[in-house]
């Protein structure tokens, strides 16, 4: 038995593969320019093997590799995906539309940091009402712990989780469950250590650049094989290991000046993946950018990308519920502006950011475009680890932080908004463990790097509290879930709110409306539905549901003109919220009143 071997390494004068200590010299493939291919008996799954180019002494690990069992800087190893016996044949995929996301990270989900060990909490989630689950990057990184921003070898996953198979064994137990599964994947850099792409060929190019260096190579000499390395490691993730959906890191960092962009012609490879196969796949971008364009069909001129998150929506949410006005925040913070996220989607449309010092953004047609397009939540991975202290909104549990009531005020706008909604791990129960910036590098002068350049980084920023250095393994352990909570005191409650918030989002038809016109917004700072009330209050109809919540101290009595008589409480975040009829001589239009930090669904 042969296995033939292949590697684009345009440059190269001469490349071997070396299979256990023998190298074989490689041809130039016919047809394939820049292409080199050898056959060599005897190897197959399992065999250890790397690639020299030009007669070096040390092989480097394959571009695509499929398994890195020693890390980034070791040999390959063969990786034949048909050896793996699915159970998911039934599996169709979940769409997008309707879903409830839950992001998590692998290494911090369970104390064992393992696919497996994450598979024993899935019937968690499922009972939670979650829809999809959304891991960040498991594309083998150096060192054993990381958020997995630094990969290095994009096709491999990383051992320290379980490697390849217990990857599948991971997706293949989510579908079993109902659970469709999303990979976070990064296509505008890779990670420093560990790299050797740029020793293959152009993938690189300093006629751009990101804040991590060269920027990779899609739109300059040499880049159709490097566009087509990403497109197919994309293709490559929802084809062998059956995920439902990738998401797309930092798209407005992917500089490419070509007719036809990256994420276009990556949107209709998986389109067309996705007819292959007769199951729903799914893209979503994180973008800076406030530009629609990403989420509009290509056949009205847009890339046509599934969903993109929504920063706006969170930084007007956190703002208010926080008062925190440091960085992008000076923008946020009132009623109004969460106003505009929930029915315009973003604030910045054209407007000036006073963060930016320009104008920033360009108008959603909310007349056109559905509101299930962008990703809604209140607090992801970035938003948690990059504060100083990785401090979570539910610290308050633990005796700091944002009140309990307030969590369920936030997390009622959350799942009841007109978005995609998305749960951090261990939001659900207000987790009180922070999840910090942790590293692992294993270059020393990278770690000493990286812990000084945090520092630096948060005093220019104004922080004064302790900055956790990332490369202690204190850091790391620090960010683990506590799996103990979900069920001790005011966590259960905060649970059971959330269960709650998202049975009543399956149940009625209004909360899935696709429709951003058919959401309104009334707040204190607005005038309208208030029976006198003054405060910070804020009334979201959607259809015959409306949601009520006061995020100020006093209490608040809410009249609902456009509920109707019959109108009763479907949630409460408080036992003392009450509705009452009969205000002011009217029998009809039902009022509701709230203590302070409290929400309330009615319909």
């Amino acid at each position: 038995m042969n296995r033939r071997f292949e590697v684009w390494a345009p440059a190269a004068r001469r490349v071997d593969v070396v299979v256990a200590g023998e190298r074989h010299p490689m041809a130039e493939a016919e047809g394939r320019p820049g292409w080199w291919a050898a056959d060599v008996p005897g190897a197959g799954h399992g065999t250890d093997y790397g690639f020299a180019l030009d007669g070096a002494a040390d092989p480097l690990p394959d571009p695509r590799s499929p398994w890195q069992p020693s890390g980034v800087h070791a040999l390959s190893r063969v990786y034949e995906h048909d050896r793996f016996a699915w159970t998911d044949g039934h599996w169709r995929g979940r769409p997008l539309p309707g879903s409830v996301l839950y992001e998590m990270h692998v290494g911090t989900f369970t104390p064992e940091g393992t696919f497996d060990a994450a598979i024993e909490r899935l019937d968690h989630l499922a009972e939670l009402g979650i829809d999809a689950v959304e891991l960040l990057p498991v594309a083998s990184f150096p060192g054993h712990h990381g958020w997995g921003y630094d990969g290095a070898l994009l096709w491999a996953p990383h051992e320290p989780y379980g490697g390849p198979d217990a990857l599948k064994r991971f997706v293949d137990a989510a579908h079993a469950r109902g659970l469709a599964v999303v990979l976070d994947v990064v296509y505008n850099h890779l990670g420093p250590d560990g790299n050797h792409l740029g020793d293959y060929g152009p993938y690189f190019t300093s006629a751009h650049s990101t804040p991590w260096g060269d920027a990779v190579n899609y739109d300059q000499e040499g880049s159709d094989e490097v566009r087509a390395f990403a497109i197919e490691n994309a293709l490559m993730w929802l084809r062998d290991y059956h995920f439902d959906g990738l998401r797309l890191d930092a798209v407005h960092a992917i500089t490419d000046h070509s007719a036809v962009h990256l994420l276009e012609e990556m949107a209709q490879a998986v389109s067309a993946l996705s007819a292959h196969l007769g199951r729903h796949l799914f893209l979503i971008a994180e973008s800076d950018l406030n530009d629609p364009r990403l989420v509009t069909s290509r056949e009205a001129g847009g890339y046509g990308l599934d969903a993109q998150w929504s920063d706006d929506f969170h930084h007007c949410l956190h703002a208010a519920l926080t008062g925190e006005r440091q960085g992008y925040y000076c923008d946020f913070g009132s009623l109004e502006t969460l106003k505009k996220a929930l029915t315009r989607v973003f604030v910045h449309d054209g407007t000036m950011s006073t963060y930016r010092g320009r104008r920033h953004g360009r108008p959603v047609d909310v007349e056109k475009m559905p509101a299930h397009r962008f990703l809604g939540f209140l607090q992801n991975h970035d938003q948690i680890g990059n504060r100083g202290a990785g401090d979570r909104m539910g610290a308050v549990l633990a005796g700091a932080g944002l009140p309990p009531g307030l969590l369920k005020v936030g997390a009622a706008l959350l799942v009841l908004a007109p978005f995609t909604p998305m749960l951090f791990m261990g939001e659900e129960w207000g987790a009180s463990t922070p999840w910090c910036y942790f590293t692992d590098h294993q270059d020393p002068d990278l770690a000493r790097a990286v812990s000084e350049g945090r520092r630096r980084e948060f005093s220019r920023h104004g922080w004064t509290g302790e900055v956790p250095d990332p490369q202690a393994v204190e850091t790391f352990r620090r960010s683990v879930l506590d799996w103990v909570e979900p069920a001790a005191g005011p966590h259960a409650g905060l649970l059971e709110w959330h269960r709650s918030l998202i049975a009543l989002r399956r149940a009625r038809p209004e909360l899935n409306d696709p429709r951003l016109t058919a959401a309104s917004v009334v707040t204190s700072e607005a005038g309208g539905c208030g029976d006198g009330a003054a405060g910070r209050w804020l009334v979201m109809r959607r259809g015959g549901v409306h949601v009520a919540a006061n995020l100020g101290e006093e209490a608040v009595r809410l009249s609902l003109p456009e509920a109707g008589a019959g109108a009763r409480l479907l949630l409460a975040s408080d036992p003392a919220i009450r509705m009452e009829t009969g205000v002011n001589g009217d029998s009809k239009t039902p009022v509701v009143i709230l203590p302070g930090a409290s929400a309330a669904v009615c319909g």
